[in-house]
């Protein structure tokens, strides 16, 4: 019986002696164990007011908002391998976004093109009409999200980008 008895308390004492190694005054924390020991009946965390809880740091405390303020970037993923034929699939937003030329180049409209029109004066409404040429970074990259089907050289009837499917003295 007190055997068990002493088990049992040894138990009780374990969460204290964990708390004691954290705080400042060492024989605060066991005077306040030794008084728990006297009271079955309260929780041995609840027994002192002088016993002193590790606060959580900083980084526990703002998990919850986290997810909320760190938005995620847009994800516009190549998918490798299709679920129905197994093939390699464009990425959709390229297609419809930019136009590749035969010589390798891509043109793109400038951001902000349709975007508050009525603020912006009509030389900068002028200027965000304008196509632009992609850099050999943006080239590259968008050569990838997209397949050979997109690579192709095309014959359209009064095409506005006929001069400029082939270039001189361009490397891409």
């Amino acid at each position: 019986m007190a055997a068990s008895l002493a088990r049992g308390v040894a138990g009780l004492l374990r969460p204290l002696a964990a708390v004691s190694r954290g705080c400042r005054f060492q024989n605060v924390a066991r005077a306040a164990q030794f008084r728990c020991l006297n009271s079955a009946i309260r929780p041995a965390a609840f027994c002192s007011p002088a016993v002193v809880l590790p606060r959580p740091g900083l980084a526990q405390r703002l998990s919850p908002f986290l997810p909320a303020l760190s938005r995620p970037a847009p994800s516009r993923s190549l998918t490798y391998y299709s679920v129905k034929y197994g093939k390699r699939k464009g990425v959709k937003s390229v297609t419809d976004r930019f136009l590749r030329l035969h010589c390798g180049l891509w043109v793109r409209r400038k951001a902000g093109y349709k975007k508050k029109l009525w603020k912006k004066a009509a030389v900068r409404k002028k200027r965000l009409r304008e196509h632009v040429f992609c850099n050999r970074t943006q080239c590259k990259m968008l050569d990838k999200m997209t397949t050979a089907y997109w690579k192709r050289r095309n014959w359209y009837l009064n095409d506005p980008y006929q001069k400029y499917h082939d270039r001189v003295n361009l490397k891409v």
